[in-house]
C-alpha cells in the first residue's frame, strides 16, 4: 500500500508538471502568434525596456564587477605558485562571456524583473483589470506580455555585455593591483583567448534566458487565484521557476554551444 501511495504521488507531481509545462507552452505559443499579427505597441516596448534594462543596471553591475573580481581572485592564488598568473586574464574572459555573465545576470533579473512582472499581471488579474481589457476588445497577451517580451530581448544581450565587461575590468584592476600581475601580459592572454565565438556564446544564452524569464513569470501573473495571497505566491514562484528553468537550460545550451562555438574557435 506504501507503494501504491508513493506511485500516485509521483504520478500527480508527473501530470502536474506536464500540465504546467503545457500551460507555459501555449503562453509562448499566444506570444509568436502576437508577434505575427498583434498590434505593435511600441511605447509599451520602450517603457519596458527602460524598467528590465536601464533601472536593472546597477545590480548587474555590482554583480559582474565582483564576480570577475572574485573569479581573477581565486584563479590568481592557484596560479601564483605555478608561475601561470597571467593567465588569469583569459580565464576570466572566456568564463564572464561563456558562463558567468549570462547565468549570473539572468539570475538577477529571474529575481528583479521576473517577480515584478509576475506581481504587476498578478495583480491586474486579481482586481479583474485583464477582464476590463477583454471587455474593450484588447488582447491581455498583446498588451502585458509582449511588449515585455520584445523589450527582454533587447535588454538582456545589453546588460549581458555590461556584466562581462565590468567583470573583465574588475579582474584586471585584482591582478595588476594586489597580485602584481603585468597589465600587457594580462591584456595579451585575454585577447589570445577570447574571440568571437565567446560573444555568439553569451548572447545566445542571453536571448535564451530573457525569453524563460517572460514567459515563465507572466505565465505566473495570468494564473493567480487566490488574491493577494495568490499574488505573493506567484511572485515567489515567478522567481524560483524562472531561476531553476535557467540552471537547468544552462546546462543543456552549454553542452550545444560548446559543441557549435569550441573555445578559441573563431565565430
Amino acid at each position: 500500500m506504501h507503494d501504491v501511495a508513493v506511485f500516485r504521488f509521483l504520478g500527480r507531481l508527473a501530470l502536474d508538471f506536464l500540465e504546467y509545462l503545457g500551460g507555459v507552452g501555449k503562453l509562448a505559443w499566444s506570444v509568436v502568434e502576437s508577434l505575427k499579427s498583434g498590434r505593435p505597441r511600441v511605447r509599451l516596448m520602450l517603457e519596458q525596456i527602460v524598467e528590465t534594462g536601464w533601472r536593472s543596471q546597477p545590480v548587474v553591475v555590482v554583480t559582474g564587477a565582483f564576480t570577475g573580481a572574485v573569479l581573477a581572485a581565486q584563479a590568481l592564488f592557484q596560479f601564483k605558485p605555478l608561475g601561470m598568473e597571467t593567465g588569469g586574464g583569459a580565464l576570466v574572459s572566456v568564463a564572464m562571456l561563456r558562463e558567468l555573465g549570462p547565468s549570473v545576470t539572468a539570475l538577477m533579473l529571474a529575481g528583479r524583473v521576473g517577480a515584478a512582472m509576475a506581481a504587476e499581471i498578478g495583480t491586474m488579474k486579481v482586481t479583474e483589470q485583464i477582464d476590463a481589457l477583454r471587455a474593450m476588445d484588447v488582447h491581455p497577451i498583446d498588451y502585458l506580455v509582449t511588449p515585455r517580451f520584445l523589450a527582454m530581448l533587447v535588454a538582456m544581450p545589453l546588460l549581458i555585455a555590461e556584466s562581462a565587461a565590468f567583470g573583465i575590468v574588475a579582474s584586471l584592476i585584482v591582478g595588476t593591483g594586489p597580485f602584481g600581475v603585468n597589465g600587457a601580459y594580462w591584456m595579451n592572454q585575454m585577447h589570445l583567448h577570447t574571440d568571437g565565438s565567446d560573444i555568439v556564446f553569451a548572447m545566445s544564452k542571453g536571448l535564451v534566458f530573457g525569453m524563460l524569464i517572460v514567459i515563465i513569470s507572466c505565465h505566473q501573473g495570468l494564473t493567480v487565484t487566490q488574491g493577494a495571497v495568490g499574488v505573493g505566491r506567484g511572485t515567489t514562484r515567478a522567481m524560483v521557476y524562472s531561476s531553476l528553468a535557467i540552471l537547468v537550460v544552462n546546462f543543456f545550451l552549454t553542452l550545444l554551444l560548446s559543441f557549435l562555438f569550441p573555445a578559441g574557435a573563431a565565430a
